[in-house]
């Protein structure tokens, strides 16, 4: 196993633009898909998969830097982004067969997957499905199952609780929107602070669309439910015991300053695969990706060189 750290860095992301959409019919719901931007299509090819109450565009600065290496596409998962939700429930599992199936209808070789919280946990799951589709794996601050109770935990019971969840985030919604705005960012950042305006103004205007989503409260607690089940689960059906079967090359990042899921853990993910090289980043918070890009992206070059 190797180690990678980075104590300082270029923390301006490489764009902050939109990446072409499209949508694609798969698992019966028309899922909302970004390609990376002028990456040539003999590529090795990528996919990018965002967390609980995230989309597509949490991807846009690391796939500007890596469209000479990948041509990745990004999905907004049901019930997320512009994506409706699935018919049924739409947990880890159920993302898990989603983004097999979006790999099946637009790849034919091996894929570098990106997965990024609840969308890391979802990674582990395809990579121990299906170990020869998955070339790479890049697991930016997973959903793993912690032995420790933290105030994430707790969050995420409140969450999955039947009528206390939904009553959670209906309060949470009627707060104003800027302090519903701060909070938020001192939740997923490290250094809010240090964002380039153009970020923040692209966080602030995700953040104001998912306001307007019928789905969106309903596909948050299943998402919280499914993590939550995934913490109780037994050892021998645990994402533990997925991360055990994955034979591809895989690099953690795990920030510091990550107030979600708690970057001690990072140890104990390193010895859970096989094969598996750890990126930390002190300064980064949940979504090393958008903070950090630059340092994500060397990580994963010499994970594949």
């Amino acid at each position: 196993m190797e180690s990678y750290a980075a104590v300082t860095g270029d923390s301006g992301p490489g764009g902050t633009q939109e990446w072409p959409a499209r949508t694609v019919p798969v698992a019966g719901v028309d899922l909302l898909v970004r390609d990376v931007p002028e990456a040539d299509k003999k590529l090795p090819p990528a996919l990018f998969v965002h967390g609980l109450g995230g989309s597509s565009l949490n991807w846009t600065s690391l796939g500007w830097l890596l469209n000479d290496t990948v041509r990745g596409v990004a999905p907004d998962l049901p019930g997320f982004g512009r994506t409706p939700p699935l018919a049924g429930m739409g947990g880890i599992s159920e993302q898990a067969d989603v983004l097999g199936e979006l790999m099946d209808a637009e790849f034919d070789e091996p894929v570098h997957v990106f997965g990024n919280s609840m969308g890391g946990a979802a990674a582990v799951a395809l990579a121990a499905r299906r170990p020869t589709a998955v070339a790479s794996l890049t697991l930016i601050s997973p959903a793993l199952p912690h032995p420790r109770v933290s105030a994430s935990a707790v969050w995420f019971t409140a969450l999955a609780t039947p009528r206390l969840g939904k009553v959670v985030l209906e309060r949470t919604r009627r707060m104003p929107f800027e302090r519903r705005f701060k909070a938020s960012l001192s939740m997923i950042f490290g250094e809010p602070q240090a964002l380039p305006a153009e970020v923040l103004e692209a966080y602030e205007a995700e953040l104001h669309r998912r306001d307007t989503q019928p789905w969106g409260t309903q596909a948050t607690l299943e998402g919280a439910r499914s993590i939550l089940s995934s913490q109780l689960a037994p050892p021998r059906r645990s994402l533990w015991a997925d991360a055990a079967k994955v034979r591809c090359p895989v690099l953690l990042v795990y920030g510091g300053r990550d107030r979600l899921v708690d970057s001690k853990i990072r140890t104990k993910a390193q010895q859970a695969f096989p094969d598996a090289r750890l990126l930390y980043l002190p300064k980064s918070g949940h979504v090393a990706q958008m903070e950090h890009p630059q340092e994500v992206e060397r990580a994963f070059r010499q994970l594949i060189a």
